[in-house]
């Protein structure tokens, strides 16, 4: 048995304890000490994370590199770990902008400011402490991530599932957005609380849900967690769920998956979660842990509650196009830059589980390609925006002006980004956004006809954006601001590189989901829609 997926797992975990327990950083060297530790493990994460992708046989077995071992065995719960395509390319994506992101937060977490006077914070053990704090927390996000998209235990997801809550929870209460306003601290509070509260609540229903598919198990004879000891019991009808209770049980887990994913009306967390952390764990929110809720959607409800994934998929799908329109609209309005990603975000995952709930080949390969190509550019909007408000202190659309005469590279990358949200063609975003609006068009036309209109207001809000940020007359305090440094072009080079290339040429993502989309597919018993022929005219002139 292989232990490569756990040296994955453990890697970024051993390696947040190893950067907690560094000496305090009193000094600069010291401070650059624990980053290049926390950097370097993360690059040894995106290493293994490569490994496994490229170990996995897209002609193999639907979950490979498998490894069990027994966990709390009187109730079935094993820490067993597994990989398909699916968490095989979102896996990677996470390494991939883990040590992306590190790089553009490196003095996020330095001293700063203490008041309006400009003195700086004094040296406390706490002060000391925060370079440790803040790094160790990205490698337990990382960590608990990379095990949530690993995991065949369904208890072993949960846990993870709920746990990665708390680093998230100090990375956006404890390293806010220096630029926001004089009562910034209590509004980083109000945001990391939110953000707990909404989160907790759903990973509670989702914890009475397992419960009760472990009970209903245990009473047919299947007293596990195992997830493909499950899926295959009920596939083969040995586990069988009464319609009431598949009903409930699916909602116990969307619930929970809806919240992270966030899927409008329960994604109010988002924004302020978002507007008031740092760019750096921003981008950990939408692009990293928030791809483990439409991850989830897939592996689980419809594998476990196929019948009632079926059942509820109308009502998932208008509810996700009114995400979409929802919040393009409100990004179109929004006055902080931020914000506008969020709610830009929002709309994304709409997409996202549009594309899921269609129940269609396409639809489904998609969504995956989404999650990818949504965690890479909105990395680079949201990094780039970040670096800009650094410059200038300030969040606000309206305090900018033609950025791109004095800082030509920053204004130009920031338009690649704005350009891959609004899915030009040539850059990453569009083929998966296409695939999505083909597969559901083919089985639910109304809502693809919809849910396009998704695209226009995308293109309203990022030239908007980019319009009155970087155009026009050079506004006063940014005159003097500084074009992109080499740390930042290193940031967003590969960001643009892999948004270019995966726009282009999508082949390699594709081989490696297409299996295990086919695979979803086939345990909700759903085959793609026929097209429509048209009436072919025979040699003789009849018709057939």
């Amino acid at each position: 048995m292989s232990a490569l997926l756990t040296a994955s797992c453990a890697v970024p975990a051993a390696g947040a304890v190893l950067t907690a327990a560094l000496p305090a950083g009193s000094t600069e060297r010291r401070r650059s000490t624990t980053k290049a530790v926390a950097l370097g493990v993360s690059v040894v994460t995106l290493v293994l994370a490569a490994v496994v992708a490229t170990r996995f046989d897209p002609h193999g077995d639907r979950y490979q590199l498998t490894e069990s071992y027994s966990w709390i065995r009187s109730f079935g719960i094993t820490f067993s770990l597994g990989v398909d395509g699916i968490g095989a390319v979102l896996a990677l994506l996470t390494a991939v902008l883990v040590p992306v992101v590190m790089l553009a937060s490196w003095h996020d977490a330095d001293p700063g400011p203490a008041g309006p006077d400009g003195t700086f914070a004094p040296d406390t053990f706490e002060g000391r402490r925060r370079t440790q704090a803040f790094f160790a927390l990205i490698l337990a996000v990382e960590a608990m991530v990379v095990v949530s998209f690993y995991a065949t235990d369904v208890f072993l997801f949960y846990v993870f599932f709920e746990a990665m809550l708390i680093p998230m929870y100090f990375l956006i209460g404890g390293f806010g957005d220096r630029a926001g306003g004089p009562d910034a601290a209590r509004q980083r509070s109000y945001a990391a609380v939110k953000f707990l509260l909404y989160n907790l609540l759903g990973g509670l229903v989702m914890l009475a849900a397992v419960i009760g598919l472990y009970v209903i198990a245990q009473d047919q004879g299947f007293g596990t967690f195992d997830l493909q000891t499950l899926t295959s019991a009920i596939a083969d009808g040995k586990l069988q769920l009464s319609g009431t209770a598949e009903k409930a049980l699916f909602l116990g887990f969307f619930f929970a998956f809806a919240v992270k994913a966030p899927l409008w009306p329960l994604h109010t967390w988002l924004p302020n979660a978002m507007g008031e952390a740092t760019a750096g764990t921003a981008v950990l929110i939408t692009a990293v842990v928030d791809k483990v809720g439409t991850f989830a959607m897939l592996r689980f409800c419809l594998g476990l509650f196929p019948h009632a994934s079926k059942t509820f998929a109308p009502v998932i799908l208008v509810l996700s196009v009114i995400g979409i329109i929802y919040g393009a609209l409100l990004a179109v309005g929004q006055k902080d830059i931020k914000r506008l990603v969020a709610y830009a975000s929002i709309s994304h995952f709409g997409f996202i589980i549009m594309g899921i709930f269609a129940l269609t080949s396409q639809g489904q390969s998609g969504a995956t390609l989404y999650m990818v190509n949504h965690g890479i550019s909105t990395a680079a909007w949201m990094l780039v925006a970040g670096f800009l408000i650094s410059r200038r202190g300030s969040r606000l659309i309206a305090d900018y002006g033609g950025v791109q005469k004095v800082a030509p590279v920053l204004a130009g990358t920031f338009l690649v980004g704005g350009l891959a949200t609004l899915s030009l063609p040539g850059l990453a975003p569009f083929v998966s956004e296409f695939l999505v609006l083909v597969g559901t068009f083919t089985r639910y036309p109304a809502i693809g006809i919809v849910a396009t209109f998704g695209i226009v207001l995308a293109a309203l809000y990022a030239l908007l954006l980019y319009q009155r940020t970087m155009t026009g007359p050079v506004k006063a305090g940014v005159g003097g601001m500084p074009d992109l440094k080499v740390r930042e072009l290193a940031v967003v080079a590969p960001l643009v590189a892999l948004t270019i290339l995966l726009g282009v040429y999508p082949k390699p993502l594709t081989d490696l989901v297409n299996p295990s989309v086919n695979a979803t597919l086939s345990q909700v018993h759903e085959t793609d829609p026929a097209p429509a022929h048209p009436v072919a005219a025979t040699s003789g002139g009849e018709q057939k």
